[in-house]
């Protein structure tokens, strides 16, 4: 096994999982409700900050209730406030669907993943705080990921290792899984104001970003948010994605000052009021890393690019993989981890993958790179937003909501299109 030098200690387990945030404690909590013996390694201690957004979509709030986590007290949305191709904005409320919760929930990613890594120790994984990994372990012999080292600290050993190290995804590096260019990224920034619409019951959302009056001044590159988080602040920022001509040669920071100087005075979004830093993250799309599985080693989350590329979501991409390889782990310890039947479960992990969002992870590529045209987007927000069958069945789109099974002629549409499209 490789290593620069001996460790003083060995931690044994069934499963490490690498990183704490909502891939890894949602895996670490269904793996060590299915018996296993888990090590939950972070580099950080919790709670603690992380950039985000904040929103959680019905789809998102699915999955905590799955988990049993328990959202008492979380502020809920109705659905989405859209601002684009007028002044006035339009509210379109969440689907109701058979598959989804009828609402949304805002929750800042320090309270969200402390709660989930509390759910993962309460199901009975061992969770190490500030043990940073430094390298894999690998079985030379046979060529596979079999523990880490980490930084002063010991080494962790499993047959099993997932990587839900985010965007950086230094694991997948070293077993040779690079990241394919093939594929939208984004990025995104965000900051805090003390706002009086903290409190708001619809996530605000905008299509088009302008320098002033909208209509009559500049557009700039991008779509931005503000989300109430009930505390007295909002979660205000922007994102872009690769298709767009701006992407790296623009200084996310002052994009967003510039935008939100022509946001109403009455919103507070201005210098005096911004809380903290202004923070910006990579948003990794459409399975940028593949295979999602090799050598003992899964990709849950960011680390294997499963964000959305329709509304840059990642956290309840995240969820689902992290429980879809808590049962390709499980299902391989239940016919023999080591075993050709073993091997085939974990291979079996990226199969599910692309049957559950391949082809729609595809038709987002196509959106991406039609969004990232402006006149595309302006003749969109013009021409298709005040016509609200053709919004709900965008809104449907967009958020991956609807139903797969019994759903309306639009669910059986957008199911249809997700089916017949190749995987990404």
């Amino acid at each position: 096994m490789s290593a620069a030098t001996a460790p003083t200690e060995v931690v044994e387990a069934d499963v490490v999982v690498v990183g704490a945030g909502p891939a890894g404690a949602t895996a670490a909590a269904y793996l060590a409700e299915r018996g296993l013996q888990v090590a939950l390694l972070e580099k950080t201690s919790f709670p603690r900050e992380k950039v985000c957004g904040d929103g959680l979509t019905p789809r998102a709030v699915k999955q905590l209730l799955r988990l049993g986590v328990d959202t008492t007290g979380w502020i809920r949305n109705k659905g989405l406030r859209v601002y684009g191709g007028r002044v006035r904005p339009f509210e379109l409320p969440w689907p109701e669907l058979k598959e989804f919760p009828p609402y949304g929930l805002v929750r800042s990613r320090k309270d969200l993943d402390q709660a989930l890594a509390g759910r993962a120790v309460k199901a009975g994984a061992k969770f190490y705080q500030q043990t940073t990994v430094t390298t894999p372990v690998i079985d030379e012999a046979r060529g596979r990921i079999v523990g880490v080292d980490t930084a002063d600290g010991p080494r962790f050993t499993a047959p099993v290792v997932v990587a839900a190290d985010g965007n950086s995804a230094r694991l997948a590096t070293a077993l040779g899984i690079h990241k394919r260019n093939d594929r939208p990224m984004g990025v995104a920034a965000r900051a805090y104001f003390k706002s009086p619409r903290s409190d708001d019951d619809y996530l605000g959302s905008w299509l088009e970003l302008w320098d002033g009056e909208p209509g009559k001044s500049k557009l700039l590159p991008g779509y931005g948010w503000a989300f109430g988080m009930g505390d007295g602040t909002c979660n205000v920022g922007l994102g872009m994605l690769n298709s767009s001509k701006a992407f790296g040669k623009t200084n996310y920071r002052e994009l967003l000052r510039t935008w939100l100087a022509s946001t109403p005075p009455s919103w507070g979004f201005t210098p005096e009021n911004q809380v903290g830093e202004v923070g910006s993250a990579a948003l990794p799309m459409c399975f940028n890393r593949q295979p999602a599985y090799c050598r003992g080693l899964l990709l849950v989350g960011d680390a294997g690019g499963m964000v959305s590329p329709f509304n840059g979501e990642g956290i309840a991409y995240a969820m689902e993989s992290a429980e879809m390889a808590a049962d390709a782990v499980a299902d391989a310890y239940f016919r023999g981890v080591g075993t050709d039947a073993a091997e085939r479960a974990l291979g079996g992990y990226p199969a599910r993958l692309k049957a559950e969002w391949g082809g729609y992870f595809r038709l987002g590529q196509i959106f991406v790179a039609l969004i990232g045209r402006p006149e595309v987007m302006r003749v969109c927000t013009r021409y298709g937003l005040p016509r609200p069958v053709l919004m709900k069945f965008t809104m449907k789109l967009l958020a991956h909501l609807y139903d797969t099974r019994d759903g309306d002629w639009m669910d059986r549409i957008i199911t249809a299109l997700a089916r017949i499209a190749p995987s990404a």
